[in-house]
């Protein structure tokens, strides 16, 4: 298994570093506990310094084989400055690169040259920073340094040439196993495409001749568990020049900065689990890299390469290049499957607006056009058979199951707005197997009520051939009086036969019946419905999808739109910047409906284009972006107010500056002790000049403790203290959280508003510790505070700092 690293008979997951506790039963899902970015130690190709990110750049944590390197054995390096270690010429080069670059690990490879007198060596240095700190990789240069055209581009000319003129995803993936191979000399090469439910499949191989193939091989999802995943999207080439090493610890065990271990995710170096290795060895492989296929951002894929004839470590500066050539191909994916795409796209695209075109004339009903002879809606969308309920009428075409059973899809799958899409329903609905025949998948969506579209596929039995056996997890070996994990030695072919799956639905698919569904509101509904439905859609796709991951850090979101189907102007956000800062936001518009809904999204966008255009240098962010919402509402939305508080930050050292435009504050909840309201000055609102108040430079105070037991103080009264001349700065420590809610949340019509803020603050204190987990407290908050009757938005978003030695 190869989790983070490089896959086995394809890609493997990193298991644990050691045995697994007697505790826990012996089975290959132990990895998926594993804290795989926290091993403790490194492979010994290299050397490995952690320094303070300070002006000494004072040496941490290192490798236990730096004085291979330097000379000077570990102790004689901790807390010394870099420049004592390295010579102030080389630490020079490091400081200056530390200082001015933007991503350290694009800066890199820097030039070093270590040593004294005729001993000097020449290193690679691999800079990335960490929790507060700087880590430096060193590796012996192996060739001319600097670094130029020649021994760089040069080298993948011919595969850059190669790549642009291939004309299809087959001579794609041809090309670069045959290039990537040809380039770092390993005995085989692969691609590995994951699918939608990450199971693996090697799509290509170049190899040795006498080598048995891989390609076409299946490989579960279980194989590569999510951790190992995020690692890959995180560092996107590994190397393990020789299954064989002997790991070398970092010393001291426990980093002086974090109190714990250090967080090698993103280091070249870092060290493998032994479980991994010891699958490699079972293959008979002697070295493997891996290179990260991204799509969108996402982990697509990987090229796998594999060696069987010894140790194999190519210079940095190949690897470099094949991890060029893996994001040109990605790029190149990307680019001829959406050539494939386009013309059944087209075609589905005409398809879609004679079918449209055909509902908006006089004459037939609705639900007749969808599903005629002619064109209809499995034009759209390849299927088995159409059903369709629209105004009380009820009409399919093709095979598809009885009414009866498509409700209990929806019952037991669907919701209210939602695309429902399984290909699997005996196995997610299992009283409906018996209708497997003609409903084993299904893509539908509700309109409202028992009105809505649905699209069947049959079952569809296909085999695969899996690179051993998939369900084979529990291979024990004894050894002495215990019992141990031990990675299964056969990857011979092992043909499984699929049932009760239909053919899945594409992102095509689902996107043209998101289409059809707001084309078929517009119709059925009248101009009252149809506009509410259309702002609550317009809400719907400009909030997030998925918050960002930010690193040490766990953020999580809530929503619930106004009662009755109302929509407001609630959002929340979260925008990384490009100083690796983020920006947490949550904003309130006044009103409801469609402009409500449209101010937002012009407020949000404007609010996301000034978070990552911000000054680096800016000491106050959060006020100037608020500052900059304000003018531009003054100047192009002249009838627009809203609330808006902005918490901008820094994942390395925890310091939230936060900024509030007349929204309340946000709460502190302290890993442990009593939440607390952020003690902070709030501005008016944006757009409050409309009401008098911008003119007069006001600003009000937030509501804090009072100091007598938990109360609140009200706000203040508006005074004149110069416009946005208000921060308030939290450091979240390890465990902290910050809570930004709406008033959504908290107010009650016969309440004040501080009840409110108090009630949430209240429950926060018992809640936190009772929830540990993150999505549970903001359920619990939630469902508390939330009031049933209120006819406003609501939204709560929390940002918690990840105690420390959490992964």
């Amino acid at each position: 298994m190869s989790g983070p690293d490089e896959p086995t008979a394809a890609p493997r997951s990193e298991a644990p570093q050691s045995e697994a506790p007697r505790s826990e039963p012996v089975d290959l899902t132990n990895c998926n506990r594993e804290p795989i970015h926290i091993p403790g130690s490194v492979q010994p190709h290299g050397a490995l310094l952690a320094v303070r990110a300070d002006g000494d750049l004072t040496v941490v944590q290192v490798s236990a084989n730096i004085g291979e390197a330097l000379g000077h054995e570990p102790a004689a390096t901790i807390g010394r400055p870099l420049h004592d270690v390295f010579g102030r010429a080389a630490a020079k080069t490091v400081r200056d690169v530390v200082r001015t670059a933007f991503d350290l690990r694009e800066a890199s490879p820097v030039d070093l040259v270590l040593g004294d007198g005729d001993d000097l060596r020449r290193y690679d240095a691999l800079l990335h920073r960490v929790g507060g700190q700087i880590i430096i990789e060193l590796q012996a240069a192996r060739s001319a340094r600097p670094l130029s055209y020649s021994v760089t581009y040069a080298r993948t000319r011919q595969s850059v040439l190669r790549l642009n003129s291939s004309r299809s995803l087959t001579d794609l993936y041809d090309v670069v196993v045959e290039e990537v191979r040809r380039l770092t000399g390993f005995d085989r090469v692969m691609v590995y495409r994951f699918d939608a439910e990450w199971n693996g499949e090697v799509v290509a191989e170049a190899k040795l001749d006498r080598l048995n193939g891989f390609h076409g091989l299946h490989y579960p999802a279980t194989d590569i568990p999510a951790q190992a995943r995020a690692l890959y999207e995180r560092s996107w080439l590994r190397l393990i020049p020789d299954v064989d090493y002997r790991a070398v610890p970092l010393v001291p065990a426990v980093n002086a900065v974090t109190g714990g271990p250090l967080d090698l995710g993103d280091a070249w170096l870092r060290s493998v689990s032994p479980i991994h290795l010891e699958y490699l060895k079972n293959m008979g492989v002697t070295a493997s890299m891996s290179i990260s296929l991204l799509r969108d951002g996402r982990l697509w894929g990987l090229i796998a390469c594999h060696h069987y004839s010894g140790p194999h470590e190519p210079g940095y500066e190949i690897c470099a290049a094949a991890e060029f050539l893996g994001h040109l191909f990605s790029l190149r994916l990307v680019s001829r499957e959406n050539e494939q795409t386009l013309e059944s796209t087209l075609a589905t695209r005409e398809a879609l607006d004679r079918l449209l075109a055909e509902a908006r004339s006089d004459g037939a009903a609705l639900v007749d056009v969808l599903t005629a002879d002619g064109t209809n809606l499995a034009d759209l969308i390849s299927c088995g058979g159409v059903a369709v309920a629209i105004d009380g009428e009820y009409r399919t075409f093709g095979a598809v199951p009885p009414r009866e059973a498509l409700r209990a899809a929806f019952d037991a799958l669907a919701t209210e707005g939602a695309i429902l899409a399984c290909d699997a329903l005996p196995r997610d609905v299992p009283h409906l197997a018996e209708h497997r025949d003609v409903a084993c998948g299904i893509l539908a969506f509700r309109l409202s009520g028992d009105e809505g579209v649905a699209w069947f596929r049959p079952e569809t039995v296909r085999t695969v051939d899996w690179g051993g056996d998939p369900h084979n997890k529990e291979l024990l070996a004894r050894e002495g009086t215990g019992v141990r994990l031990s990675p299964r030695r056969s990857f011979d072919r092992w043909r499984e036969v699929v049932r009760d799956r239909a053919r899945p639905w594409s992102a095509h698919d689902l996107a043209i019946a998101g289409e059809l569904r707001q084309h078929l509101l517009r119709l059925v509904y009248p101009p009252a419905r149809r506009g509410a439905d259309l702002a609550r859609l317009m809400q719907e796709s400009l909030l997030p999808e998925r918050l960002p991951t930010i690193p040490g850090f766990e953020i999580e979101a809530w929503y619930d739109p106004a009662a009755a189907g109302r929509v407001g102007g609630d959002w929340y956000d979260a925008v990384p910047m490009p100083d690796g800062r983020v920006a947490v936001i949550v904003g309130d518009v006044a009103g409801h409906g469609v402009a409500a809904a449209g101010t937002m999204a012009q407020l949000r966008n404007a609010l996301r284009a000034y978070v990552v255009d911000l000054d680096p240098a800016d000491p106050w962010p959060a006020r100037g972006v608020l500052d900059r919402l304000d003018r531009l509402t003054a100047a192009l939305l002249p009838e627009a107010i809203a609330t808006v508080v902005v918490a901008v930050t820094d994942p390395a050292t925890g310091l939230a500056q936060v900024a509030s435009s007349g929204h309340p504050p946000p709460l502190l909840l302290p890993a442990g002790g009593e939440p607390v309201v952020v003690e902070m000055e709030i501005a008016p609102p944006v757009g409050a000049w409309l009401l008098g108040l911008r003119s007069a430079r006001p600003r009000a105070r937030g509501a804090v403790p009072d100091g007598s037991g938990g109360g609140l103080r009200r706000l203040g009264d508006f005074g004149d203290f110069g416009d946005f001349g208000w921060t308030a700065q939290v450091r979240l420590a390890p465990g902290d959280a910050l809570v930004l809610f709406s008033d959504g949340l908290t107010e009650r019509r016969t309440e004040a508003p501080d009840v409110g803020i108090e009630r949430l603050r209240a429950h926060a204190a018992g809640a936190a510790s009772a929830h540990p987990d993150l999505r549970s407290l903001g359920d619990s908050l939630f469902r508390t505070c939330r009031d049933p009757d209120n006819d406003d938005d609501a939204t709560l978003l929390l940002l918690r700092r990840r105690p420390t030695g959490h992964p």
